[in-house]
């Protein structure tokens, strides 16, 4: 028996709109427009058919032994599923060596009431973060250590950016996502909420302080600033205290998500401690 033979039967042939549709998602301007986005690589697939709305699958007809699982899995959700030329496939993807495999994925709309709405305990706040690569890194840390909601304000990166989406490997669809908020907005909301609101800054007061006198299990939302000129003044000013990471070695700072990374590993342990 061939390779073939054990392929998912039903793939579909896409019509030229569906193409063009698919094409369109490359650019943000257009995904803003359709509201859906692409998720490329066989893990971003398994976690957007997994946890997403997703439209349909694609992938290239070369690769779609490779890819049989995926493939299954589409079909057992109700996806459609597309084999197609390579060459529609790589166009869809801003990687030198594409896996073959994209998603066509339903945008999820978060809003702040929603996130709110929820009585968060720990909510990660990226201020202008403009590196898709950090943007996607920062997700994943939030989504690893338990934060239920990531909040980027006006001036930060589309977090449907493809590098975002790769980068978050699959975390972008386990946790809700709330874009274009003002920073004063969400810091005086979230306030109101009954969450502390913490500035990340390396000269700000001793993290570890704060984590041995019990004030890091109080209800947290950490404000990460721009992976180059970090938090403004005025920007660190809207937060109720500023908080940095110390660092004993000779390391002039922490790259964001690794502080991220410590800052909300250390407010998760204690958050759960204190439970």
């Amino acid at each position: 028996m061939t390779p073939a033979e054990h392929r998912p039967a039903g793939p579909q042939e896409p019509s030229g709109a569906r193409v063009r549709s698919v094409r369109r998602l490359t650019t943000r301007k257009h995904r803003e427009e359709d509201g859906q986005f692409l998720a490329e690589g066989r893990q971003a697939v398994r976690e957007a058919v997994a946890y997403g709305e997703v439209v349909a699958v694609w992938v290239d007809h070369d690769l779609a032994d490779r890819h049989a699982d995926l493939l299954t899995l589409a079909r057992e959700h109700d996806v459609a599923v597309y084999e197609v030329g390579s060459r529609l496939v790589a166009a869809l993807s801003d990687t030198v060596t594409p896996q073959g495999i994209v998603a066509q994925v339903t945008t999820p709309v978060a809003t702040l009431d929603d996130v709110l709405a929820a009585a968060p305990r720990l909510v990660l706040v990226c201020a202008q973060i403009r590196d898709p690569g950090n943007l996607g890194a920062v997700v994943r840390v939030a989504d690893a250590f338990g934060a239920e909601a990531v909040v980027c304000t006006k001036g930060s990166v589309d977090w449907t950016n493809p590098k975002v989406v790769r980068a978050s490997v699959g975390s972008v669809f386990h946790l809700p996502i709330v874009a274009g908020v003002g920073l004063g907005e969400v810091t005086g909301r979230l306030r109101e909420a009954g969450l502390q609101v913490l500035a990340a800054d390396g000269g700000g007061a001793d993290l570890q302080d704060y984590a041995a006198d019990g004030r890091l299990a109080r209800p947290t939302a950490w404000v990460m600033g721009n992976e180059a000129w970090g938090l403004p003044a005025e920007d660190a000013a809207l937060a109720d205290t500023v908080v940095g990471v110390p660092i004993w070695g000779r390391a002039e700072s922490l790259n964001l998500a690794t502080a991220a990374a410590v800052c909300l590993w250390s407010t998760a342990s204690a958050q759960r401690a204190g439970d």
